[in-house]
Parts: C-alpha cells; sequence; structure tokens
C-alpha cells in the first residue's frame, strides 16, 4: 500500500513568499520577533526553552535552572492557570522565546504568553466523524515538537502536521496512515533529530503488522524518508523467531512513546511493545522471541536501519517496553550487593556511552552500551516475578515458569501488574547527584489466561469484544502484598546501580523532573504536586490541585524569573491506579497551572 507524501497548503506558500521578501510574522500579542528553532538549539537548548518531550533528546528530563532552589522552593505560588480541552490529558509544554505551545486532547494546540497566561492562538484540527468508532481514545497526545518557525504533532487520524508557531495556522500534513485501513493510536508526539520528525505510535491488532511503523519526515516539508517496521516479514531478520505465525497475523507491536537520539552516534533509541494476544501459547509457541516485541531498538537516522536490539522480556502478561531511554556518558561500577544481574567483562569504573533507565512496566532498571548494545547491568526495583534471570554475559532474559500460561483458564499472580511498576509517566536525571528518579508503583494482579476461539479473532470480533480480548487474559489489580502504599518514587545511581532513597506514600505518583536548583518535582494521581531534595528525597514543599497530575511538568524561564508548569486531568494509568487506593477522591478537570516565586 503506498501513501500521499503531503500537502502543501496555500498558507505556506504565502509564509514563504513574505520570507522571501524579508519580510517577518508577528503574532498580535507576542513581545518581539520570532527565533526560528534550528537543529543546534535542540542540541544545547537555552536554559529558559523546553524545546521537547524531555527538554533534550538525551531524555533526561533536567533544566539548569536554579533560582528556584531548596531554600526558597517553600514560597512557590501559583501564577496563572487555565482550563484545558476534555479529553484524556497527559499533556507537555513547549516553551520558546517566553511562548509556552501547549498540546490540549482532540488535537487543540494552544499558545500563550508563558508567564502571564495570555491567550495569543488556538489551532483546531478536524478529524472525520468516524474516527472515534475506529480508534479507541483517539485526540490523546503526550507532546509535540518544535522546528524553524513550526510546531508539529502526530494527529488522531494518522497524520504528522505542522502549524505556524507565529499565526497558528495550518503549513502542511502528511498522511502516516489510514486509520480505516491500517488504524494506530498516535498517543505521543515526535522529536526533531538531524532535521527529522521521529515518531512512534501504538498499533491495534485490528492495524495488522503495517501499522507498526516508525517514521521519519523532513522536518520542514513533512516528506516522508523513512519507515521501519517493528514487525518483520517473512524472509526479513527476525521472521523465524515467529515460528510459523502468519505474517498478517502478526499484531501490536508499538512504538507508542518518545523516541532518544544520539547525534554523535547518529543512533535513534525506541522501545516496543507487547504482541496481541499477550499470552504467547495463543500465538505459536511459548519458546519463541517474537521479534522486536519488548525491546530496545537502536536505528540508523539516515535510513532509519535497525542497527541493534536488545529484548527486555518475552512477554505474556501486557508488560510493554517503550519508555523512555535516557543517555548517559558514565562510570560503569555497578554493586553486587544491589545489582542483580552484572556483565562480568564489565571492568568496574570504565567509562562508557550508556542507555539506561526503566524501559517497561516491570520496573527493572537497565543499562545498555548504547553503541553496540551490549548489556552492562540490571537490577529490580518494585516487586517483580516474571523475570527469573539475566545471563550477565549474553543479556539473555530467562522468564520464570511459574507465571508463564500454556492454556485457558489458569490463573496466575503476577507483579507488577498490567499498569505497570513503571508506565509512561518518565523518570528524570540529574547531573548534579548522577542519579536517576523513577516514579513507580506498588501493584501486581490476579490473572486469568483466557479462552481461545471466536474471541481471538480480533479482526472479525464485533467492536465491543475487541477491546476486552485484544491482550488475550483478564486480571483484577491489587497492592503489593507487605505494603500500604501504592506510589514510590526511587533515586538510583547511574554508575552503580544502588539505590540512593525511596520515597512512598499511598497516591500513585507521575511524571518527574529535575532542576539545577537541586529538587525534584512530580505529582500524584490524587492531584497533590510536590518539589523534593535531589539528595534525600526529603518533601520541601507540596500543594494539592485538586484534580489528578496527568500531565509532564517542565520548568522555563521569561526575563530571567523562572516557572514551574504542570498539568491536571485524567488518565488510563492514574484511573487504575486510583483504584488500588479508592478512598482517595479527586478531581478529574483538565487545567494547566504554573508556579513562580512571589
Amino acid at each position: 500500500m503506498s501513501y500521499p507524501l503531503n500537502r502543501l497548503s496555500r498558507g505556506f506558500a504565502f509564509f514563504v513568499i513574505l520570507i522571501a521578501c524579508g519580510l517577518q510574522l508577528r503574532a498580535q500579542d507576542s513581545p518581539s520577533s520570532f527565533v526560528p528553532v534550528t537543529d543546534t538549539m535542540l542540541e544545547n537548548p537555552d536554559p529558559a526553552d523546553w524545546l521537547m518531550w524531555r527538554r533534550t533528546q538525551d531524555g533526561w528530563g533536567y533544566s539548569p535552572l536554579d533560582e528556584v532552589d531548596r531554600e526558597n522552593v517553600s514560597e512557590l505560588t501559583m501564577v496563572w492557570s487555565q482550563d484545558m480541552v476534555k479529553g484524556t490529558q497527559q499533556g507537555t509544554p513547549l516553551v520558546h522565546d517566553g511562548i509556552m505551545y501547549m498540546p490540549n486532547p482532540q488535537d487543540v494546540i494552544r499558545a500563550r504568553n508563558a508567564a502571564t497566561g495570555d491567550a495569543i492562538w488556538e489551532y483546531r484540527r478536524e478529524v472525520p466523524q468516524d474516527l472515534a468508532a475506529i480508534i479507541r481514545d483517539a485526540g490523546r497526545t503526550r507532546n509535540h515538537a518544535i522546528y524553524g518557525n513550526l510546531i508539529i504533532s502526530t494527529s488522531a487520524d494518522d497524520y504528522v502536521f505542522a502549524v505556524d508557531a507565529v499565526s497558528g495556522k495550518q503549513v502542511w500534513e502528511t498522511l502516516i496512515l489510514d486509520f480505516r485501513v491500517n488504524p494506530a493510536l498516535q498517543s505521543s508526539g515526535p522529536i526533531i533529530a538531524d532535521g527529522k520528525i521521529l515518531s512512534g505510535r501504538n498499533c491495534y491488532a485490528e492495524g495488522g503488522p503495517e501499522a507498526c511503523v516508525l517514521t521519519a519526515h523532513d522536518a520542514r516539508t513533512g516528506q516522508e524518508l523513512w519507515r521501519t517496521r517493528t514487525i518483520p516479514r517473512p524472509g526479513e531478520p527476525g521472521d523465524e523467531s515467529w515460528g510459523e505465525v502468519p505474517f498478517d497475523r502478526r499484531w501490536h507491536v508499538g512504538t507508542w512513546m518518545v523516541p532518544s537520539y544520539d547525534p554523535e552516534l547518529r543512533l535513534v533509541y525506541t522501545g516496543t511493545s507487547v504482541t496481541s494476544p499477550a499470552p504467547k501459547y495463543m500465538l505459536g509457541a511459548n519458546d519463541l522471541q517474537y521479534l522486536y516485541h519488548n525491546s530496545t531498538l537502536a536505528l540508523d537516522i539516515d535510513t532509519g536501519e535497525i542497527v541493534w536490539y536488545y529484548q527486555h522480556v518475552v512477554d505474556h502478561w501486557d508488560l510493554d517496553h517503550p519508555y523512555e531511554r535516557i543517555l548517559i556518558d558514565t562510570a560503569v561500577a555497578p554493586d553486587p550487593e544491589e545489582v542483580s544481574w552484572i556483565n562480568p567483562g564489565v571492568r568496574p569504573g570504565e567509562r562508557r556511552q550508556v542507555l539506561t533507565g526503566i524501559p517497561g512496566k516491570t520496573g527493572i532498571v537497565y543499562t545498555l552500551d548504547r553503541k553496540t548494545g551490549e548489556f552492562l547491568w540490571a537490577r529490580p526495583t518494585v516487586t517483580q516475578n516474571v523475570v527469573d534471570n539475566i545471563d550477565g554475559a549474553t543479556g539473555r532474559v530467562t522468564v520464570n515458569p511459574e507465571v508463564i500460561f500454556t492454556a485457558a483458564g489458569q490463573q496466575r499472580l503476577v507483579c507488577p501488574n498490567s499498569g505497570g511498576g513503571k508506565n509512561w509517566p518518565p523518570g528524570a536525571y540529574s547531573p548534579m547527584t548522577h542519579a536517576m528518579y523513577f516514579p513507580l508503583q506498588n501493584a501486581c494482579m490476579s490473572m486469568t489466561s483466557s479462552e481461545p476461539g471466536p474471541t481471538f479473532d480480533f479482526l472479525d470480533a464485533p467492536p465491543g469484544t475487541r477491546q476486552q480480548s485484544r491482550y488475550g487474559f483478564s486480571s483484577h489489580a491489587q497492592i503489593t502484598p507487605g505494603t500500604k502504599n501504592v506510589g514510590r518514587i526511587e533515586a538510583v545511581s547511574v554508575e552503580t546501580g544502588g539505590t540512593l532513597w525511596r520515597y512512598e506514600q499511598r497516591a500513585a505518583v507521575t511524571a518527574l523532573l529535575t532542576t539545577g536548583g537541586g529538587l525534584v518535582f512530580g505529582g500524584d494521581s490524587n492531584g497533590g504536586f510536590r518539589a523534593l531534595d535531589q539528595d534525600t528525597g526529603k518533601v520541601l514543599w507540596e500543594v494539592n490541585l485538586g484534580s489528578g497530575v496527568t500531565g509532564h511538568p517542565v520548568t522555563y524561564s521569561v526575563d530571567g524569573k523562572q516557572y514551574v508548569a504542570v498539568s491536571t486531568g485524567v488518565s488510563v494509568v492514574t484511573a487504575i491506579a486510583g483504584m488500588l487506593a479508592p478512598e482517595l477522591s479527586t478531581g478529574v478537570d483538565n487545567t494547566l497551572v504554573v508556579f513562580a516565586l512571589p
């Protein structure tokens, strides 16, 4: 199947003419002329700006701003707030030159004065009326990107598109997938690397293997440059890992979170999700790999070719591995007292270019050599019983046989649950402490494999049964035995893998932010938003926002004044976690809230 590349609007043609004439467009409320964003700016952003999902291409989630610090954070005060569009809300603001660009549900983007909240423009994308009947929860997105004079995002109806950052007018759009043929949920937006728009997506079983693609588009024009499938065709590398499963029945290996990029190695790093159904006896056999599910992929930025892969676990329980990959240059000296699995070839203290973090729902920290994919070390954080062993020399993961399904109707206690010991709310790294900070959940599940038969014919099942049966099991979540707290923040040394501190609370915790002021900012499912000391985990400031904190916190500066922004609303992850602490009742209003010192 072929896809049209793009349509340049008349508005963009007019803009090009104006630029050619040496003119500059300006929003009515914009305080100064717009400064186009370059690749150099993205690789080394101004501390005042927040130009991408985790601020930098290495996925750190760190800002060097330090006006707000341990000594004065208790004085933070709300300076403005704005209601957002209704719907599932997990947004990340972008900030450039004092203007905030906020993704709202339902493909709405709003530009505001980042210091005052005053409106500048709003973009609302029109989507087909039958979209909601085909793609579940269409219209949510976690982020968008900025390049040149364009705000770039992926749409509910499977396009990538750009709007003018000054006027809010659409400039171009490019079809990625026909949602009526290969539906995919684009729940995360892109990052920009080397002038390319890199985006992934959740590929439903109904979309078939052709929907499971990571794509690159020209950030200036929207022209498609390459697409890489995460499910191999017959004859391609990895095909044998699916056994006798026909290509058109290979489903659901999505790249639904945001990738990272190393401009020196020119490698793009992304993670992948589970198959559908999850119990492997329903697909082919329990002893197959089913590449490239639950893997880290390193791709060549120019061609999209998979340079190396590492598979974290063969899944049977919907424990996805698509989350943030954090890129750090560090000494590697894993502490055998705290790190369960270590490569015997690691020379303690040697410096490596590593890819690290918690890539999946198991809550296991993995550290790999990001040039080669070599396994270096791994260790669990929350209670998990699905990974039995990792061979340090090869990195090969052995699954616990006691939690594998071999037939329908079997019941297992599985930890974590399918909401994850870790989920899409990202952790953050601080170069001040050389530590990573992770939002975790203490949760397990009682899980029962479903009956095989017509309910697993996903493509032919009635719409009402697809969502219930697409993973091939039913489950009931419960708090991990031995604890009363759902939420945990854990600080882990990048060098040794050791735990530096833990903070636990009843409510589930969400996305984190680290700053040059020595702080970790983060929210929770009960509306709490707080700042913790990076060194100790001590809570230094907190406020309740009235609704669950589901957006990604960011910090930025306007005219030398530092601001902290976060958004509230509803998400599937916080809703599931909320069931584990039902006495905590909170609102579901979508609101953007901004704080600063008096």
